[in-house]
């Protein structure tokens, strides 16, 4: 196994959609495990392939206390939705930054697991919000995506200047 770079915003490849998997390898298995390495490290709950610069339909999510439920979605799509509520909500990808937003409540997806054997799932709570913010990265959306211009524009200098002064170190 081993721990991937998260790509960081503004970085334009978290901009891209990422492609439907038709078939489940060994590959696959490995890049699976590789995103939970990475993820458990950094540390998240959850993370998309396109964060770590790979446009395939892939993400993983573990949003239990002992990080000991880890859930994969392979090519997941949101088929029901409960009300809007607002959440904070943070990304590895907009690192320390975090904000209020909208997300659905309660979600039910449909996936596949690592096996490739298709599933349905409700989720609530912390799940459902990275449910939601999970496949937004699939989508080539970031959560910042839901806030004002204003607020978008503030982060992504914010950004910029810290990637400057890193390259600088």
């Amino acid at each position: 196994m081993a721990i991937l770079e998260i790509l960081h915003f503004p970085d334009p490849r978290l901009r891209e959609k990422a492609e439907p998997i038709a078939n489940i390898d060994r590959d696959l298995e490995t890049f699976i495990d590789d995103l939970f390495e990475t993820m458990y490290d950094a540390p998240g709950v959850g993370l998309a392939a396109t964060q770590v610069g790979v446009a395939r339909r892939v993400a993983v999510m573990d949003c239990s206390d002992d990080k000991n439920t880890p859930i994969v979605m392979i090519n997941p799509e949101i088929i029901e939705t409960g009300e809007l509520v607002d959440v904070d909500e943070g990304c590895l990808s907009v690192p320390d930054h975090y904000d209020s937003l909208k997300r659905y409540e309660w979600v039910r997806f449909r996936a596949q697991d690592r096996r490739g054997e298709t599933y349905e799932m409700e989720a609530s709570g912390l799940l459902a919000q990275c449910v939601q913010h999970e496949i937004g990265h699939l989508d080539g959306e970031l959560y910042i995506d839901k806030l004002s211009r204003l607020k978008r524009e503030r982060i992504r200098r914010k950004r910029e200047k810290a990637e400057r002064q890193a390259a600088k170190s």
